[in-house]
């Protein structure tokens, strides 16, 4: 069937017209002369309100709908005398493709936790809530698309699975087609993974990152979007299992060109949901963040205060606060650090560079004092960190004594090493994680109320 879209018909200029719309019914109201419907196809928040008079050939099969059930509608828009929407369907044909059953239907126009939602993860997109919200997850990836190809980068579509371990924190999951309870073993017991699908061990990404490091090195700039996996045993708001990393790479960049990019990236991906999901945007700030929409206006109105690593920690132990980790030089920042910096000095976002060698990646471009690194993070109020980079080591002699230090094997890296060994140059790049991306521009409280269908510790349904 033809069928034309709520979000466009509610965009004419003026009533007019037949048209013809499918969608689930949200809410049913009838009486003996009348029924009310309001229809929803997923492109608006809203929906439109159905009328079906008595005289309506499709009377009686309207009066059978309930909420969940799928339906065709044709009719004429008209002015709606109501004051919620300007325009309703009045309708001169109904086609039920399917009802629901209202005893066992969990979705229901009543009070409904996020955390049941999670439970029923396949129906919650049809709620106000989640529609809003993957709609505004679905602009946002189109804008990072969009503003890298704009700025004339190549889109590198990068391996799932790897053998290389891209952060070096072992937080691996393992791929194999070898059976679990009888796998063949070498002389000292130990699996042999020669024998596996590979002929090594593989696991699931945890980062694009040295794969467009090596496509930087022949394309220029380039970046990943894509999905990745740590296998991290954490149960917060703010960690997922599987999620999907933005990692873009600058051939012939420094750190200040790499700070740059950040800053004007997010601030264009702010604007673009901004300006294109205003309605969503608007729901989800009066339903979940009332400083929503003010928060995200600062971000655009500032200049991403810079610092480093060393005058962030003298900061933090000038202002006196007894923070749960008390603050020294060499520690990582904690997000009560970083959100004491964002919120209440700058009172704005920060990028704090050059950090402690220790705590940061091997990858990351060696500074002349022998202690730190050109890494740079962003530090956004509300959340803290939302975005890690650095520049990288284009140097093969620290590289490998950096990865010798660290008891990083070279002979799995000897590919990343020969793009120092030919042709080395300076390059950077950063990782944002889409999810915080998305639960920052949302103002969602939980990280697994911004991906479809979450996979955390003992969750892997649907």
């Amino acid at each position: 069937m033809k069928r034309q879209r709520i979000s466009d018909l509610l965009a004419r200029p003026e009533a007019g017209g037949d048209v013809d719309i499918a969608g689930w019914v949200r809410t049913k109201r009838d009486s003996k002369e009348i029924v009310f419907l309001n229809v929803n196809d997923g492109s608006n928040l809203a929906g439109i309100q159905v009328v079906v008079p008595r005289d309506a050939a499709c009377f009686e099969d309207a009066r059978k709908l309930t909420t969940g059930a799928s339906v065709a509608v044709s009719g004429r828009l008209v002015d709606s005398p109501g004051g919620k929407q300007r325009f309703e369907i009045l309708a001169s044909g109904l086609r039920i493709y399917g009802l629901a059953d209202p005893a066992t239907y969990p979705i229901q126009k009543k009070k409904i936790t996020l955390e049941y939602l999670r439970e029923v993860a396949h129906l919650r997109p049809r709620t106000n809530t989640f529609g809003a919200v993957f709609r505004v997850r679905n602009t946002a990836a189109d804008a990072v698309h969009r503003f890298f190809q704009e700025r004339g980068f190549v889109w590198i579509h990068t391996p799932i699975i790897t053998s290389a371990d891209a952060e070096g924190a072992g937080e691996l999951f393992r791929v194999t087609v070898l059976d679990p309870a009888s796998p063949p073993r070498m002389d000292d017991g130990r699996v042999d993974y020669r024998e596996d699908f590979f002929g090594r061990e593989t696991y699931l990404t945890v980062s694009g990152q040295l794969a467009v490091e090596n496509f930087c090195s022949a394309l220029g700039n380039v970046y990943t979007f894509g999905p990745t996996f740590r296998a991290e045993n954490s149960n917060t708001t703010r960690h997922l299992a599987e999620f999907w990393m933005i990692e873009p790479e600058m051939a012939f960049a420094d750190i200040h060109d790499d700070m740059d990019l950040a800053e004007e990236f997010l601030k264009y991906i702010i604007a673009v949901v901004l300006r294109d999901r205003a309605e969503d945007m608007s729901f989800l700030a009066e339903r979940y963040d009332p400083e929503l929409l003010p928060r995200l206006e600062h971000i655009l109105a500032s200049t991403f205060a810079r610092i480093t690593y060393t005058e962030a920690v003298e900061i933090l132990e000038r202002s006196g606060r007894p923070f749960q980790f008390p603050v020294r030089w060499g520690m990582d920042l904690q997000t009560e650090h970083e959100r004491y910096l964002c919120e209440e000095h700058f009172m704005g976002p920060v990028i704090v560079t050059d950090y402690p060698m220790e705590i940061k990646a091997f990858y990351m471009k060696q500074n002349d004092d022998g202690k730190t690194v050109r890494a740079m993070d962003i530090l956004f109020p509300g959340v803290g960190e939302i975005v890690g980079g650095s520049q990288r080591e284009d140097d093969l002699e620290k590289l490998v004594s950096r990865m010798r230090a660290l008891g990083m094997r070279e002979e799995t890296y000897w590919w990343y090493l020969d793009l120092r060994r030919y042709g080395t140059h300076p390059h950077c790049g950063f990782g944002l994680g889409f999810e915080r991306l998305v639960q920052f521009l949302t103002g969602m409280s939980n990280i697994r109320d911004v991906i479809p269908f979450p996979r955390t510790p003992k969750n892997a349904d649907f």
